[in-house]
């Protein structure tokens, strides 16, 4: 029997970049940071000049607006690379705003084999797809296979092949999506169909066919006077991304603190999946939404380099530049009524599903090698590596697990188009903040009350807030006769604070009435 997984969405935009964590049953399994200043994101499309050929590798380098030339390789260019060639090449020599797809004539398919010096010219305008992020010293990773994800379907422009989704299993739903597609698909457009589009009606898949259609062609008439480098389509913000990818019958509940983020997610929802508008919760709680829902705290408990499950399991986690190393430990775990077998089993099991969720979560790519506690008997190797594969089998990213080698090493590609999350968890030192000199504590308060003479007196503030640490909010509230009451006789003014469990020792901030933070 199945058992229903509760997720939830949790979107904070308490800072410039809004960060969304997926929780799965209340425990954390990613977290994605929607960077306001983010350009390059998987799926835009720029038209772009071709810099220089690099024929020993066979690929490009193109200029896309980037500080890094993106990389363009032979094998990006897709079949039908001619054909999109001399469609930009029409927009740009007739200089006509809009050509009809149905206009197209397929040029001849590229060889597998071929030389990009064959396809592509320097100083070429070209018309590419970002499919991978910049990350670490690296530029764009492009390619010109073109294409559009809505809710299920994505959209190929410059093909004709309509092909499902290998997760949907029955051949008779599989042969009904295929002739509902090509029935609704305008020529020179290819389709892929999603997992989530198994047993969706007609009216559902042409209407998401249409928004995609519109898209493209609203977007390609920009290719019109374009100077290279030009961005023609933006991808959605990662935020609607997200939602568009997770939306499902499973999905619970959207929790968004911000009135701007709450309309627009609205808006999308409704456009998109109407019969879903209802899971959008708008909190208006007074505790910071990722501390209400307990998102921060695992965090905290879940980006260092040792992760601790439980019973005194561990896990080591080291990222380097080739590949990333998890050494799974188990500490003071041991059971005396097992064998030393059975017990590297119980440990390696549990390591198993916590590794799965930190892959994810940490959305590692590339190289991921496992060293999990020896296992002498072949059965029990086959057991870890096929729950290994049920673990992962929750993760969208495209990956591979190979079984337990000799030494007891589990190695797993997967799929990398974004940089890997990494959140700091160090703090600096409560007492010094880092500065190695230690302000003496006894003079806090005093230092509070200056802050709160100068905003009560000089600048007429009329309700403040004061955010402490939980040390500090005990200190200020303590007694019948605290020190915030001895303010408030003195300034006549109540003041409210609150305990963040974020904050060091020392740190405090005031807060005015529309809460925004007043600098001091």
């Amino acid at each position: 029997m199945t058992t229903t997984v509760e997720r939830e969405l949790i979107i904070n935009s308490e800072q410039s970049d809004i960060e969304i964590a997926l929780l799965e049953d209340k425990v954390l399994v990613e977290l994605h940071q929607d960077k306001s200043n983010t350009q390059h994101m998987v799926g835009d499309v720029y038209l772009g000049r071709v810099k220089r050929i690099m024929t020993g590798l066979n690929a490009a380098f193109v200029d896309v607006g980037y500080e890094k030339d993106a990389f363009l390789h032979f094998l990006d260019l897709g079949s039908n690379v001619n054909t999109i060639n001399k469609y930009v090449r029409r927009f740009i020599s007739e200089g006509s705003d809009h050509i009809s797809m149905n206009e197209i004539q397929y040029e001849a398919e590229i060889e597998k084999s071929g030389k990009i010096s064959q396809i592509v010219s320097t100083g070429q305008h070209i018309l590419v797809q970002v499919a991978k992020e910049p990350i670490s010293a690296k530029g764009p990773r492009i390619s010109t296979e073109i294409s559009f994800a809505g809710r299920y379907l994505v959209l190929v422009p410059f093909s004709d092949k309509v092909s499902i989704s290998q997760k949907i299993k029955n051949r008779e739903e599989r042969s009904r999506l295929r002739r509902l597609v090509q029935s609704i698909k305008p020529k020179n457009y290819g389709v892929i169909i999603r997992t989530v589009a198994e047993n969706k009606k007609v009216a559902e898949l042409d209407n998401d066919l249409k928004q995609l259609v519109a898209k493209w062609e609203t977007a390609i008439k920009r290719l019109h006077n374009a100077v290279p480098p030009t961005k023609i389509i933006s991808e959605i913000d990662r935020t609607s991304a997200i939602i568009r990818d997770l939306l499902n019958e499973s999905f619970n509940a959207i929790h968004v603190d911000s009135d701007t983020l709450a309309d627009e997610t609205r808006s999308y929802l409704l456009n998109n999946a109407p019969e879903k508008a209802e899971i959008l919760k708008h909190y208006k709680g007074k505790l910071p939404i990722f501390e209400h829902f307990g998102v921060s705290k695992q965090i905290k408990n879940s980006f260092g380099k040792i992760v601790t499950i439980r019973s005194g399991i561990y896990l080591i986690i080291e990222h380097t530049e080739a590949l990333h190393v998890i050494d799974v430990n188990s500490g003071h775990r041991a059971n005396s009524a097992n064998t030393q077998e059975e017990n590297a089993l119980e440990v390696n099991m549990e390591s198993a599903k916590e590794i799965a969720r930190q892959i994810r979560l940490r959305d590692m790519g590339g190289i991921i090698v496992i060293d999990f506690i020896d296992l002498h008997l072949g059965q029990n190797r086959r057991a870890l590596y096929q729950a290994m594969k049920t673990f992962m089998a929750k993760d969208r990213a495209k990956h591979t697990i190979l079984p337990p080698s000799k030494f007891g090493l589990v190695q797993i590609t997967r799929q990398r188009v974004r940089p890997e999350k990494n959140v700091s968890v160090l703090e600096k030192c409560p007492c010094c903040d880092g500065t190695g000199e230690v302000k003496p504590s006894v003079l806090l308060a005093d230092d509070i009350e200056n802050d709160l003479s100068y905003l009560f007196r000089e600048q007429n503030e009329d309700k403040l807030t004061l955010r402490v640490s939980q040390v500090v909010h005990s200190y200020l509230t303590k007694g019948i006769y605290s020190i915030r009451v001895k303010w408030f006789f003195k300034y006549g003014k109540w003041i409210k604070i609150v305990p963040q469990n974020s904050y060091t020792v020392l740190q405090y901030h005031f807060f005015n009435k529309n809460d925004d933070m007043i600098k001091m």
